[in-house]
């Protein structure tokens, strides 16, 4: 049966591998180590293995001539073992590697230059998530294939220059949730051809101004999670090809733009003004995070000419109202974030420009459900469907109305009170009924203008509406009759 069948196979692979005790081969190729009683290398691993991976072990040395019977592994994985020391001969006989990762050894906290002196053909090199404080200066210098080095997730607070002068096919480059604080613009000397630099969650205040000169083949920069409050004016200026720039959780106040960018995350800082023409020359730009800013207003024309932005996110700002043009050019958005802002209503039309399937976030503002909130009321039922927390999104007032969701209120429940400020003086006003005329008579006391509307309602509740407007020719009485049919 094919229980049987898979335990046949499972003991054909332990044969043909000849698999280590407390070990798993998978495949003639791979095996995997994983036992918190192992304390030492296996010695009897098949000449065949390439991929050997060492997971949750007790193992905390690696000697000389611990794998100098596997010259021709390709992928070597230490992973959440408890190393304290890798000796700087350890992957000498090991030249053929290709993929090597040393991570999640809490007691690690340095290893000794030479030790990938014979990895010439190493691509990928993982140091994460160790105790390393520093890097020596020349560690990397035989690694000329690398193009990925990842060493995110220790202690380290300096760079040397000239750390990585050799690294010319360097594509990835990750220094992320370290302790750096300055980083110097020598440091990535040798980086022509880097793509990806990950600095986020450092110790980062400034960045000069010629910071990037050396690497300005970048596609993505990350500097999220930072201490940066300012940053000069030509700083991006070199970094042509950009197109992610995350800038996230800093102390920005201000912000230029760059044109290359399709993706600019600029959320939690502290930016409570952004000029009209920030977004002008960025037409690539698809995605824009503003979340949880000070912004409480945003120029009328800020994002045209976005013709392909995608998303927008506004949220946890300080928006009391949005221009009715704001969104005018954007057809292609697919997503409009406005939740936990101040905004009271919406103006007539600001959501029509949706062509696309849509996302759209309302909910944690004080909407006002009074006439001014008929559009906003209509639009939802409409377009529920893209409305996200659809039941969250509550009237703040009236107070008859407060928590009571905006799509379930009848429209003829969203009125506007009339005050005698917002209204003439309408005092000396007579109503007279004549047949089937009704006269109303005002004495003006002013030149002000009059218009007075009268709506009817038929049983099918359709409203037909009369609306009658006096220019004011200052005289001391108008008449304004309107029969009712």
């Amino acid at each position: 049966n094919k229980k049987d069948s898979i335990l046949i196979l499972k003991y054909l692979l332990h044969s043909q591998t000849s698999c280590p005790y407390r070990c798993h081969c998978f495949t003639s190729v791979q095996i995997l180590c994983s036992d918190e009683r192992m304390i030492s290398l296996p010695r009897n691993m098949s000449r065949q293995v390439k991929d050997f991976i060492l997971v949750n072990s007790a193992v905390s040395y690696l000697f000389s001539p611990t794998l100098e019977e596997s010259p021709q592994l390709t992928k070597l994985i230490f992973l959440s073992n408890a190393l304290r020391s890798v000796h700087a001969q350890a992957f000498e006989h090991l030249t053929e590697l290709q993929e090597l990762e040393i991570s999640g050894n809490p007691w690690l906290e340095h290893l000794y230059l030479g030790t990938f002196s014979k990895q010439g053909n190493l691509t990928k090199l993982l140091l994460n998530c160790n105790r390393f404080k520093t890097v020596l200066p020349g560690m990397f210098d035989s690694l000329k294939q690398l193009q990925t080095l990842q060493m995110k997730g220790n202690i380290i607070s300096d760079l040397p220059t000239f750390l990585f002068l050799n690294l010319q096919n360097l594509r990835v480059l990750d220094l992320s949730q370290n302790k750096l604080e300055d980083v110097k613009r020598e440091v990535f000397s040798g980086l022509a051809r880097l793509e990806i630099l990950r600095m986020n969650n450092n110790l980062i205040r400034n960045l000069t101004s010629n910071m990037f000169h050396n690497i300005s083949q970048l596609i993505e920069l990350h500097f999220e999670g930072n201490k940066i409050s300012e940053l000069a004016d030509d700083i991006f200026f070199v970094l042509t090809k950009l197109k992610v720039l995350n800038l996230r959780g800093n102390l920005l106040t201000v912000f230029r733009s760059l044109t290359s960018l399709t993706d600019l995350i600029l959320s939690s800082n502290q930016l409570s003004d952004l000029p009209e023409d920030i977004f002008r020359n960025v037409t690539a730009l698809e995605n824009l995070d503003l979340s949880e800013n000070q912004l409480t207003l945003l120029p009328e024309m800020i994002f045209h000419n976005l013709s392909s932005i995608k998303a927008i996110h506004l949220n946890k700002n300080h928006l009391s109202n949005v221009n009715g043009k704001l969104l005018e050019d954007q057809l292609l958005l697919q997503q409009l974030y406005l939740s936990d802002n101040q905004l009271e209503s919406l103006p007539q039309g600001f959501l029509d420009p949706f062509v696309m399937q849509h996302t759209v976030r309302l909910h944690g503002n004080p909407w006002k459900c009074d006439c001014r909130m008929s559009y906003l009321h209509d639009w939802m039922l409409t377009n529920s469907r893209g409305v996200e927390m659809l039941d969250r999104v509550v009237c703040a007032s009236p107070g008859y109305l407060r928590s009571r969701a905006v799509v379930s209120i009848d429209k003829e429940q969203l009125v506007c009170p009339v005050s005698k400020d917002d209204m003439p003086d309408l005092r000396s006003c007579s109503l007279q009924a004549v047949g089937d005329t009704v006269i109303i008579n005002c004495k003006m006391d002013t030149c002000s203008p009059l218009t007075v509307k009268v709506q009817f309602q038929e049983d099918d509740g359709s409203i037909m509406e009369h609306i009658m407007k006096h220019e004011p020719k200052c005289s001391n009485e108008t008449m304004i009759e309107i029969p009712v049919q």
